[in-house]
C-alpha cells in the first residue's frame, strides 16, 4: 500500500519527479527566441533578385509556358550565333519541311543580270557628241565616264577581214599606252612589230545605233600590216616635216637637183662677194673718219620716236615640247 502522503505529493508536482513552477515558461521564451534568430538570419542570406521557392507544385499551363519561354531563349541565342547565310539556310530549311517544296522554288533567276562591262558594251560609242549627251541615265553616264579614260591619239585595228574592207577599230586603254601599243609597236591586235613603222590616216565609216557616222582616225602599223591595210585602195600616210623634204629631195630627178645646186652655189658666191665688198667699203670709211663710226652705231632720239620697238617673238618652252614631240609621233 502507497502511503496517502506520497499520493498526495505526486498530485501536487505532477507525475512524479521535482519540477519548479517557472520551468515551463522559460522553455517556451527559449524557443521563440530561437525562432526568431534563424528567421532574421534566413532574411539576411535571402538575395533580392532571388525567386521564392515554390513549395507547391505548379500547374501544368504555367510549365508549359516557362518551357516554351527557355526554349525561345536558347533558339535565339543559336540564330544570333549564325551567319546570315546559316541563317537563311535554316529558314528555308524549316519551311521546306513545314509547308513542303523544293529547293530550286528559292533560287533567284540570274537571266536578267547584268555586269558593268556588260553596261559598258550596251551603251558604248566610238565618239560622244553634244546630242549623245542629253538624257543621261545611269548607264550612259558609266559609258560616258569610261570613254573618258581613254586615250584617243592612236588607235588599236583589227585586220582579220581585210580582204573584205572591213576593219575594226578602238581607243587605246591607259595598260597599253604604258606599254608603248600602237605607237611604239605595230597597232595591229595580233601584231608586235616595232622596226619600220608608219602612221597612217584613215577615214572610218560605221553605223552606230542605226546612225551612220565617220571619224578620221591615225594608227601606227608594220609594212606588213599597212600592205592589209591598203589592200582595197591605199590609205594617207603622215609623214613628218623633215621626212617630207628628205621625201622631195631624193624622188627629185639628178638633172633638176644638180640645177639647184649650181643656183644656189652661184647665189652663195654673190653674197660672198657683196659681203666682201661692204667690208672694204666700211674700213675706208673708219679710215676716214674714225669718230663717226660711234656717232652712226648709237640711235639718234628720232629713231625712238619713229614707232614702238619690234617685239621678237620667242617661243616657249611649251612651244618647243609641242614641235618637239610632234616629230616623234609622227
Amino acid at each position: 500500500m502507497v502511503p496517502a502522503q506520497l499520493l498526495l505529493s505526486q498530485a501536487v508536482h505532477g507525475r512524479g519527479g521535482y519540477d519548479s513552477d517557472f520551468s515551463d515558461d522559460e522553455s517556451g521564451e527559449k524557443s521563440d527566441q530561437r525562432n526568431k534568430r534563424t528567421s532574421n538570419e534566413d532574411a539576411l542570406l535571402v538575395k533580392p533578385f532571388q525567386k521564392v521557392k515554390q513549395v507547391k507544385v505548379a500547374d501544368r499551363q504555367i510549365a508549359a509556358e516557362e518551357w516554351d519561354r527557355e526554349e525561345a531563349r536558347n533558339r535565339r541565342f543559336h540564330l544570333i550565333a549564325m551567319d546570315a547565310y546559316a541563317r537563311h539556310k535554316k529558314f528555308v530549311n524549316d519551311y521546306i519541311l513545314y509547308y513542303g517544296g523544293k529547293k530550286e522554288d528559292f533560287r533567284r533567276s540570274g537571266a536578267g543580270d547584268k555586269t558593268d562591262l556588260d553596261v559598258v558594251r550596251e551603251n558604248y560609242r566610238f565618239l560622244w557628241k553634244e546630242e549623245d549627251a542629253v538624257d543621261m541615265n545611269w548607264e550612259k553616264r558609266l559609258a560616258k565616264k569610261y570613254y573618258d579614260k581613254l586615250f584617243k591619239e592612236y588607235c588599236i585595228a583589227d585586220l582579220s577581214r581585210y580582204k573584205e574592207n572591213k576593219f575594226g577599230f578602238r581607243w587605246r586603254h591607259e595598260k597599253e599606252v604604258v606599254s608603248g601599243k600602237g605607237q611604239f609597236s605595230c597597232g595591229n591586235k595580233h601584231c608586235d612589230e616595232k622596226e619600220a613603222l608608219k602612221s597612217w590616216e584613215v577615214n572610218f565609216g560605221y553605223i552606230e545605233y542605226g546612225e551612220k557616222r565617220n571619224a578620221l582616225v591615225k594608227l601606227r602599223l608594220c609594212p606588213q600590216c599597212s600592205c592589209k591595210l591598203n589592200f582595197h585602195h591605199r590609205r594617207r600616210e603622215v609623214k613628218s616635216n623633215k621626212k617630207r623634204q628628205r621625201t622631195e629631195q631624193n624622188s627629185e630627178d639628178p638633172k633638176s637637183r644638180k640645177s639647184r645646186l649650181s643656183h644656189s652655189e652661184k647665189h652663195r658666191s654673190k653674197r660672198k662677194k657683196q659681203k666682201d665688198q661692204v667690208s672694204s667699203d666700211d674700213s675706208d670709211d673708219f679710215d676716214n673718219d674714225p669718230g663717226g663710226s660711234e656717232e652712226q652705231d648709237v640711235p639718234s632720239d628720232a629713231d625712238f620716236w619713229k614707232g614702238p620697238l619690234l617685239e621678237t617673238d620667242e617661243k616657249s618652252r611649251e612651244e618647243e615640247f609641242d614641235e618637239y614631240f610632234q616629230d616623234l609621233f609622227l
